[in-house]
């Protein structure tokens, strides 16, 4: 699959996650096999892109890969001028988010929220395409409800606009994350637009994975909250889609061990003081999948040290 100018080297993508998709987190995915890794989303308000925490989220690593920055506004100067501040600060890709379908970005016409004005989608898409020379992509869900599935639509305009490829989330705004993907609008979406297509929603194993791509005819599957706690199913996954063989998860060893680096990496990545504290929700995706019933995420929970966390990890991990 090509995005642009960018040949990836499988179809196996990581979403953009908000307080997930960090630098140590994209170096992770694409360590066990992610394609592209995307940042987290980052808002278009000019008076916040020089902040501590927008330059933490820019922060990115040879080691993750292309360098795929996700923008998030309503405004279609706002949104060029914010595409063309990241290409400058190394942004090899746009990502424009109109798939969130969060309250607090909702409120401000953003993400999906997008998805009711068709017309300002079109000159949101043609503004940032315009402002810069890298590719654009794009992410939408299949509609703001039930009632009003516009992805079609708003796929052609896309394409129109000069987009290099689609995610589709398949969940209207009002669906949340609730219910099943409706995979069969992403298969509409893929038999309307000749422009490469992403599917989202649910990939949370290699067998799901490799039923959607046949199902949908997409050109790619992105996984999302299926990757928390397991890094290492970008490994499997690419294994089934792309040679047809299963490979069996690593040792309960090996989890360990990269466990213990992650924490040390989001310990050096923020900083002691903020690191344990981003740390606690990782140890706990990855505790659901080793222990999920162990009182041990209490116990971790209430250290307030990095050096302290790094040790009861490892004495725990010693007596499983």
């Amino acid at each position: 699959m090509r995005i642009g100018s960018y040949q990836l080297k499988n179809r196996i993508i990581l979403a953009p996650m908000a307080g997930i998709t960090d630098q140590p987190f994209r170096r992770l995915c694409a360590h066990y096999g992610a394609a592209l890794t995307f940042s987290e989303m980052m808002s278009t308000n000019p008076q916040v892109w020089h902040t501590e925490k927008s330059k933490l989220r820019l922060a990115h690593h040879q080691d993750a890969g292309i360098n795929a920055v996700q923008i998030a506004g309503a405004d279609p100067d706002e949104m060029a001028q914010a595409a063309q501040v990241n290409v400058e600060y190394g942004a090899d890709i746009i990502d424009i988010n109109m798939g969130c379908p969060a309250k607090k970005v909702n409120r401000k016409m953003a993400g999906s929220a997008l998805l009711q004005y068709p017309d300002l989608v079109r000159r949101i898409l043609e503004a940032v395409v315009n402002a810069v020379n890298v590719p654009v992509t794009l992410k939408i869900r299949t509609g703001w409800d039930r009632n009003n599935r516009n992805c079609t639509e708003i796929a052609k305009i896309a394409e129109q606009a000069g987009i290099q490829a689609l995610t589709v989330h398949g969940r209207t705004r009002e669906c949340l994350f609730e219910g099943e993907a409706e995979y069969e609008h992403i298969r509409a979406v893929k038999k309307q637009v000749s422009i490469p297509i992403i599917a989202n929603g649910d990939i949370i194993s290699p067998q799901k994975a490799l039923d959607v791509l046949n199902y949908t005819g997409a050109d790619a599957v992105m996984i999302g909250r299926g990757a928390l706690g397991r890094p290492w199913l970008f490994q499997s996954t690419v294994s089934l889609v792309e040679t047809g063989s299963t490979i069996p998860e690593p040792s309960l060893a090996e989890k360990c061990g990269v466990i213990l680096q992650h924490i040390r990496d989001l310990h050096q990545f923020y900083g002691e003081e903020k690191g344990y504290r981003i740390a606690r929700k990782h140890v706990a995706w990855y505790l659901q999948g080793i222990q999920p019933n162990s009182g041990f995420r209490q116990t971790f929970n209430a250290i307030t040290d990095a050096k302290t966390q790094l040790i009861a990890l490892e004495e725990f991990f010693n007596l499983i």
